[in-house]
């Protein structure tokens, strides 16, 4: 064959031939194309050089070959090259043949290692993959197996098989020290041939260069992509791998060039572990994407395999009950088992002495910690062995007793070291509670203890990274069992508040600001705690301010103003009752003002960030988590200002009880009257109130329009942006807050009756003034505020278009852009309504107003109107719809408002014609009714929703393009760039390939749904 090389190996049966065919892509195919129906379920074909070299050796006995092998694609297998493992610095990668061929098994070598990597961790260390290799060896023995493990693995090979996503992200939430982590590593070795499975092994490389690295793994030795599957461990957060998987998207679609049929494969699936005080409750509460959790507890059938694997361990080691870990669990966790642990070994305990000291530390730091460590070295030059060194010492022997409790670990970090740390955490914790019952030795005397010693925070690698976990023991916040909102305090700090008070703690944060001098978070956690808990506001604001000249972001300038915020909050309980100084009001303006300025400052640093939501301060423990920043600050300014507007409502000319005085209130905050004119009685107080005011005019009257400009920025955002948990919490408050500015700024329609009376002349402006004010009080005075309707099955839909039919007469263009929309959401909540126009009348008046605005008005609002009214039919060429879409894009408020990516659209294109195409994902959603919510909402996220038949029938697919990684819909000779909503849905490659889509209209541009290839 000049095409094709053809290499046979008889089975082991001598009953079968397999037959691998190599060749250049026109020969392959040739034969194929000629062998058809004649190539068989044992043929491999279309394979490189790698594949068949690494196929070869993978079809006979492993350990024939030292070569490491990797799954490839089409079952072929390929040679895991030295030089390649070498570069991929980041990853801990999983053979098809680990372990194969690297001792010989009959050796008494071999016997050795096995007793002792066995005893290792079942006494406490991490698992390696030798365990696992151990017990697939003797099928008899085989490695204990959580209850979860087959739900793990499913979950895994559903999202190979049925996800559209190039990365899913799949948490694994568990207790530590239960063997999350454990059951991670024995899912990954059983799938080892189905993926090109990897660790996550250096936290410390920036996400990038990991992606970069897996991303070459998925490539490696094969011109197709294999799938990845990554663990990544000791994740404290779901959010925090979501750079991650950002991050890969892009490597991914960077790095590889598919082809036809590539896609399945193109997949990294990442393993993430995250321990949790409550996995269970995380779990119920992540409904987000696929996840599983485990706890610290035994089912029956669990408990029975530990009491088999005990008969087995003693079979072959000495004093298995001595294997702390294993013990543990095989207990179901029992507390007085491990109660009694920790009292035994603790008899006589010395802390005056080095070793005992040392133990104490690693108890601490174990406890509030899980497995962090103490370099082997640190511990080393602590017991002084470094200066007085002999034959046979070692950290171990020197830490006698305690050193039963002790295993040393490989750290993979920062290049590689050494470390010491206690077997497990309920030991360790155990140790910790033991101390203090029997020796008075308090958590918070070891702590000032630790951050005493001078050795630990002098220059060094690893102890950056011990000076690291110390920072995490003082400030990380765990969750709370119910929601998703943090404990106020880290675990440590809230029991030695709790134990001790304010002394003790602040003189451990003050201390730890000392050791830790470029740490941002230790002065800023020291401000929260003295506002919080202490309402010491001054000393707060002083802490804080150091934390800021430390590092400015947005989180020092935020704690800045929440300090200045409950400050203003304390002054108005105290005083609301009893105060008529008007001290206390020139007191309370300049403290919002300081607040404002803080509050702003946050979100100015949020927005300048080329990525808001990927930039956070170096720890997880301030207000806000981490990736959500975006509009705290806004509402900080909105909190603040409600708080002015309720201060001055209680002064004695402002008072809300009394109708006049309100309006008094709110002419002077809308401006529409000075201090002066406003009627009260001429006495002391009240002549120094009215000076205080007018030394603060500026401020306070440019209060009601800020508020109102955040309420418009924060209603564009809620509607256009796709929520995160931040986002929902933020939304309650800011609609707590719209219904007080309702009742505050918007006139009732009695006052509107009486105001006619008293003034016939003024009717039409009463008009105009009166629908304005119910549109504001229905929240639809703004494009995105009318978009919120669509929600709805609204009543007030009817009315609010009935009162921009009447504005827009006056030819506003803001006031006739929101009348076309209106009327649209009419149609599509009430369509029979006698006030909807007819799709042509609306069209019309679009195409005049766009002539009106041009290309650069500042906001996307008739941009995207164009998009639902002027799309192109089938066969229709519309050429203006391309300048349209670029102008959407354009748009001054999009860039500068956020830099947003993740828009929702509201609006689909359907198969009708006129105002009939148009679909609200609300129509949709509604063929579902039977459907949870979370379902449904991940349907929506995978892109899977549009494999439903109800989907299928209602919308129109479009035809189009991509080019280069980029999607345009064709229509005739004109092609409109469009978005794909999912990065995954399309191939990465300079050439033009035939696609169809559904669409989506989203306030920044066409969204493609659902892209499928036609070939």
């Amino acid at each position: 064959m000049k095409n094709g090389v053809s290499l046979y190996k008889k089975s082991v049966t001598l009953t079968h031939w397999v037959r691998v065919t190599l060749g250049q892509h026109i020969g392959s195919t040739h034969w194929i194309n000629v062998l058809g129906q004649h190539i068989d379920p044992l043929s491999i074909y279309e394979l490189t050089l790698s594949e068949v070299n690494g196929t070869i050796m993978a079809l006979g006995p492993f350990n024939q070959s030292s070569e490491r092998l990797l799954p490839s694609s089409g079952s072929s297998f390929v040679v895991l090259k030295q030089k390649d493992e070498d570069l991929l610095t980041a990853l801990d990668i999983l053979c098809l043949n680990q372990c194969e061929k690297t001792i010989d098994e009959n050796s008494s070598e071999f016997h050795d290692h096995r007793i002792r990597v066995e005893e290792e961790f079942y006494k406490g260390g991490k698992v390696k993959w030798w365990n696992f290799y151990f017990c697939d060896k003797d099928k008899e023995k085989p490695f204990v197996k959580r209850d979860k493990y087959e739900n793990v693995k499913k979950m895994i090979r559903s999202q190979l098989k049925d996800s559209k996503n190039m990365c899913a992200l799949l948490n694994l939430f568990h207790h530590p020290g239960c063997g999350g982590t454990t059951l991670a590593m024995h899912v990954m070795w059983d799938l080892r041939q189905e993926f090109r499975c990897a660790v996550l092994k250096d936290n410390t490389l920036s996400k990038k260069e990991v992606a970069i690295q897996v991303s070459t793994l998925m490539k490696l030795e094969s011109e197709k992509p294999s799938p990845v599957l990554l663990l990544v461990d000791d994740s404290k957060e779901t959010e925090n791998p979501h750079e991650l998987v950002n991050c890969i998207h892009k490597a991914v679609e960077d790095g590889l060039n598919m082809n036809v049929g590539d896609a399945p494969n193109c997949k990294v699936i990442i393993l993430n572990c995250v321990r949790s005080h409550s996995p269970q409750e995380q779990y119920k509460q992540h409904n987000t994407g696929p996840s599983q959790f485990i706890t610290a507890s035994l089912t029956q059938e669990e408990q029975k395999e530990f009491e088999k694997k005990l008969r087995e361990l003693k079979e072959t080691h000495e004093k298995p009950e001595n294997f702390y870990s294993f013990m543990i669990m095989k207990s179901n966790f029992d507390k007085k088992y491990i109660k009694d642990l920790a009292r035994n070994m603790l008899e006589n305990f010395d802390y005056s002495s080095k070793k005992a000291r040392l133990f104490a530390f690693l108890a601490l730091l174990n406890t509030y910690v899980p497995e962090s460590e103490i370099s082997l070295s640190l511990c080393q030059d602590f017991l002084g062995m470094k200066m007085i060194h002999w034959s046979g010492d070692s950290v171990m022997g020197r830490m006698e007793p305690y050193s039963n409790f002790l295993i040393i670990d490989t750290v993979e970090d920062l290049g590689g070291y050494k470390g010491i740390r206690i077997l497990h955490h309920s030991i360790a914790s155990a140790c910790l509670e033991e101390l203090e019952r029997s020796y008075s030795l308090r958590v918070s005397d070891i702590t000032m203890e630790m951050l005493h010693c001078d050795l630990f925070f002098s220059v060094g690698v690893v102890k950056h990274r011990f000076m690291r976990s110390i920072q995490q023991m003082l400030i990380e916040r765990q969750r709370k069992k119910a929601g998703d909102e943090r404990e106020t305090f880290s675990p440590l700090i809230g029991k030695i508040h709790n134990d001790q008070g304010r002394q003790t703690v602040q003189k451990i944060f003050v201390k730890a600001s000392s050791r830790l001098v470029t740490s941002a978070s230790i002065p800023q956690a020291l401000a929260r705690y003295l506002y919080i808990v202490e309402c010491d506001f001054p000393e707060a604001l002083q802490w804080a301010e150091k934390a800021k000249n430390i590092k400015q972001h947005p989180y020092t300038f935020d704690t800045i103003g929440q300090i200045h915020k409950s400050n203003l909050k304390s002054n108005n309980r105290e005083k609301q009752e009893t105060s008529r100084n008007p001290e206390d009001l020139n007191t309370n303006i300049q403290i919002a003002n300081y607040a404002i300025a803080a509050f702003k400052s946050a979100q100015e640093l949020a927005n300048e960030e080329d990525e808001p939501d990927t930039e956070a301060a170096d720890d997880k423990s301030e207000d806000y988590p981490r990736k959500s920043y975006n509009v705290a600050g806004y509402v900080g300014v909105l909190d603040i200002a409600f708080l002015v507007f309720e201060i001055l409502s209680r002064l004695p000319f402002f008072e809300e009880s009394d109708p006049m005085n309100k309006r008094y209130l709110q002419s002077f905050l809308k401006k529409s009257i000075s201090i002066t004119s406003v009627h009260k009685e001429d006495n002391v107080i009240n002549n120094r109130y009215v000076e205080i005011i007018k030394e603060h005019k500026q401020f306070l009257q440019s209060l009601k329009t800020e508020v109102k400009e955040i309420f418009e920025l924060l209603v564009f955002y809620f509607t256009n942006i796709k929520a995160n948990t931040s986002k929902s919490d933020f939304r309650a408050i800011v609609s707590a807050l719209f219904i007080k500015y309702v009742a505050l700024f918007c006139t009732t329609s009695e006052e509107m009756k009486n105001e006619r009376q008293c003034n016939p002349r003024l009717n039409l402006e009463i008009d105009i003034e009166e629908r304005r004010l119910f549109l504001e009080e229905q929240n639809a005075d703004t494009f995105a505020g009318i978009l919120q309707h669509l929600d709805n099955a609204d009543k007030e839909i009817e009315r609010i278009t009935e009162c921009y039919a009447f504005l827009q007469q006056k030819q506003k263009t803001k006031e006739t852009i929101n009348y076309i929309l209106s009327n649209i959401v009419l149609y599509l909540l009430k369509r029979k309504s006698k006030h909807v126009k007819s799709y042509r009348y609306l069209s019309d008046l679009l195409l005049k107003t766009l002539q009106e605005v041009g290309l650069q008005y500042p906001f996307p609002d008739p941009y995207y109107l164009a998009l639902l009214l002027l799309w192109p039919s089938p066969g229709q060429e519309n050429t203006a719809i391309e300048t349209y879409v670029r102008a959407i894009r354009k748009s001054k408020r999009l860039i500068l408002s956020f830099r947003i990516r993740n828009t929702i659209a509201h609006l689909y294109l359907g198969k009708e014609e006129g105002l009939k195409r148009l679909v609200s994902k609300h129509q949709l959603d509604e063929n579902f009714r039977d459907m949870r919510r979370d379902t449904l909402a991940q349907l929506w996220r995978n892109g899977d929703i549009f494999k439903k038949e109800a989907i299928i029938n209602r919308l129109h697919r479009v035809s189009g393009t991509t080019e280069q990684g980029e999607v345009f819909a064709n229509y005739g000779k004109v092609k409109i760039p469009v978005r794909p909503a999912l990065i995954a849905g399309i191939r990465s490659g300079a050439s033009t390939e035939k696609v169809t889509f559904y669409l989506g209209f989203a306030i920044n541009g066409p969204l493609a749904y659902d892209i499928q290839y036609e070939n």
